[in-house]
């Protein structure tokens, strides 16, 4: 057997071990395949959210939770069990992994003001007037929490906004086809502002 086709047996392996580990710790919320509950708990495998988010990402998301959200901490998880679990949400993957790429984003550079315009407009319907997520009746995730800004790069929520995440209610904001057609000054005033929630 190749060197390849070892690293492909390894990992097949580590995807198996991550699927029980998965069905014991994490599929009453994120449901079978992770495919996420609307209102609960996001979806873990669909390809945008699997080709920009980097294993340190899920890691620390896995062990820390995510304060303030149904998301509790799975600390007495070991690192290889996190790992494993990792490797389980890697076997969704449809699309080549873009995380290194998307974290190496500028920081943005906007106007605060403009930016809490542009959420309460646009982003508060889904994630709350505060980024408070399911919290706040909406369907979408508790954006304006550390657990989540203190996890993700400005490039992880510029691509987020722009491409939005397939099966899921957050569509993109950008071309004709976005809910509305930011800019990408206009993006990074609404990362700006999400930023100041983390203080």
């Amino acid at each position: 057997m190749s060197y390849t086709g070892l690293a492909g047996a390894a990992n097949a392996a580590l995807a198996k071990q991550g699927e029980q580990l998965f069905r014991q710790n994490c599929i009453f919320c994120h449901q079978e395949d992770g495919v996420g509950k609307p209102g609960l708990a996001p979806s873990l495998t669909n390809p945008e959210l699997l080709s920009i988010a980097s294993d340190s990402f899920f890691e620390r998301t896995i062990h820390d939770g995510r304060v303030g959200t149904a998301m509790p901490p799975f600390a007495h998880l070991s690192k290889d069990k996190i790992q494993a679990i990792i490797a389980y949400l890697r076997s969704f993957a449809k699309r080549p992994s873009r995380a290194a790429e998307v974290d190496a984003q500028p920081a943005a550079k906007g106007d605060v003001k403009l930016g809490k315009q542009r959420f309460k407009e646009i982003c508060s319907t889904c994630h709350g007037v505060n980024g408070e997520g399911y919290a706040a009746g909406g369907s979408g995730t508790a954006i304006g929490k550390p657990g989540f800004l203190g996890k993700v790069s400005d490039g992880f929520i510029r691509t987020t906004i722009k491409e939005g995440r397939s099966n899921t209610p957050m569509h993109g904001f950008t071309g004709s086809n976005g809910l509305a057609n930011l800019s990408d000054r206009e993006i990074d005033d609404i990362i700006v502002y999400l930023r100041t929630l983390n203080k």
